[in-house]
């Protein structure tokens, strides 16, 4: 293997939005900085099971018969 061609692997701390602080490896930063996330599994709906549920306040239905309503297929 070539030298000197890997980051500086070290101990950090990750902090958590509840407060929860736990010492991993890592190449962010330098040793003992402390990573403070934005988002994680904690409050992200994808581990929460969290609804992802888009709201139709305009009606997608009726947007199509506002438009289209007039139209036939049929012979008149």
């Amino acid at each position: 293997m070539k030298k000197d061609i890997h980051p500086d692997y070290h101990m950090i701390k990750v902090q958590l939005t509840d407060g929860t602080v736990y010492e991993t490896r890592s190449t962010y930063g330098a040793e003992g900085d402390t990573l403070q996330l934005d988002i994680d599994p904690s409050v992200h709906p994808a581990w929460t099971g969290g609804r992802g549920t888009m709201l139709d306040t305009g009606g997608q239905v009726a947007r199509f018969n506002k438009r289209f309503g007039g139209l036939t297929l049929g012979k008149k």
